[in-house]
C-alpha cells in the first residue's frame, strides 16, 4: 500500500470521528486503517485537537483506559451559540411570521439542514454532561431538532406520538393537558425505552407546557429519569409554565396580540 501523507490521514480521520459525534475509537482502528504507528497516530490527533479548538470547531478528547480511544465532541462556544441565535431572532422577527393564537410561522427555519444542525449542538453542548440514554420528542415538528441533538450526543431519538401504531408493538398511553387545555393522547411503544434510563426531552415550542409535562409523565411509566427539558422556542406569555428548568433558545414576545410587536430574543441564558 502507497505511503499515506499526514494530512491525508488527519483529513481521514477528521471525517470518520465528525460522522459518528462522541462515539470512541481506538488508537488502534486508525493505525489499522492508516497502517501507522500510535506515535504517529497520538501526533495527528493532538494536531486536530489545536484545530477544534483555535477555531472553535467542536472538541476532539482522548479518554485513558482499556476502552479508551479518542472521540469528537460537537461543541459549540456560548459567544458562537449567542450570535448564531441572535442572527436567528433578526430572522423570525416581524408582522409577517405571526400566526392567529400568539404562535409564530418558522416551518422554514425548522426545515434548514444546516439551521437545525447548530441549533442541536447548541443543545447538545448544554447537556452533554447530563448523561443522557436518549432524546425524547413528540411528533412531529420537533423530530428535525431532536434529531440533530441526538446525533451531536451520539445517542438514539425516541419519538412520541399521539396514538399507537400496530407495529411497534404494545404500548403505553397516556392523557395530558395540551397548552390549548385540550385533553390529548399519547404513546409510546414499551420496547422503545428500558427502565432506569435518563432521557433528554426536545421539542420546537413551548407555550403552556402542557405537552412536555405530558412526556415527563409518560417517562414516569416507564421509570425513566428527566435530565433536561429543551426548546427551539417558548412564549413569554405565561410567564407560569407547567414545568420548570426548561432551556429553550429564544423567547417570543407579542404585547396585546398586535403582530407589529411579535420581537424574538435570544434566551438570557445565552447571555450568561
Amino acid at each position: 500500500m502507497e505511503k499515506i501523507r499526514r494530512n491525508e490521514r488527519m483529513s481521514a480521520m477528521m471525517k470518520v470521528l465528525s460522522d459518528s459525534p462522541n462515539r470512541i475509537f481506538t488508537l488502534s482502528t486508525f493505525c489499522d486503517m492508516f497502517s501507522a504507528a500510535k506515535s504517529t497516530m497520538s501526533e495527528d490527533i493532538d494536531i486536530l485537537r489545536d484545530v477544534m479548538n483555535d477555531f472553535d470547531l467542536g472538541r476532539i478528547e482522548t479518554v485513558t483506559g482499556a476502552a479508551g480511544g479518542v472521540c469528537y465532541r460537537p461543541l459549540v462556544s456560548r459567544q458562537k451559540a449567542k450570535n448564531f441565535i441572535c442572527d436567528l431572532s433578526t430572522q423570525l422577527s416581524g408582522p409577517e411570521r405571526v400566526l392567529p393564537g400568539g404562535f409564530l410561522y418558522y416551518s422554514d427555519i425548522l426545515s434548514s439542514p444546516d439551521t437545525v444542525r447548530v441549533m442541536g449542538e447548541i443543545i447538545a453542548t448544554e447537556y452533554c454532561e447530563a448523561g443522557a440514554d436518549f432524546v425524547l420528542t413528540m411528533e412531529t415538528k420537533g423530530i428535525p431538532v431532536a434529531y440533530a441533538t441526538a446525533n451531536a450526543l451520539g445517542i438514539p431519538l425516541v419519538i412520541a406520538r399521539h396514538s399507537s401504531k400496530v407495529y411497534e408493538g404494545s404500548a403505553v398511553n397516556i392523557n395530558y393537558v395540551s397548552g390549548s387545555g385540550n385533553i390529548e393522547t399519547m404513546s409510546l411503544s414499551r420496547r422503545a425505552v428500558k427502565e432506569n434510563q435518563k432521557a433528554l426531552i426536545v421539542d420546537d415550542f413551548l407555550k403552556g407546557g402542557g405537552t412536555a409535562r405530558g412526556m415527563i409523565d409518560l417517562m414516569r411509566e416507564f421509570n425513566v429519569g428527566i435530565v433536561g427539558t429543551a426548546f427551539v422556542m417558548e412564549t413569554a406569555s405565561p410567564a407560569k409554565k407547567r414545568i420548570q428548568g426548561e432551556k429553550s433558545l429564544m423567547i417570543l414576545k407579542i404585547t396585546d396580540d398586535d403582530p407589529a410587536s411579535a420581537i424574538v430574543a435570544p434566551a438570557p441564558w445565552l447571555e450568561a
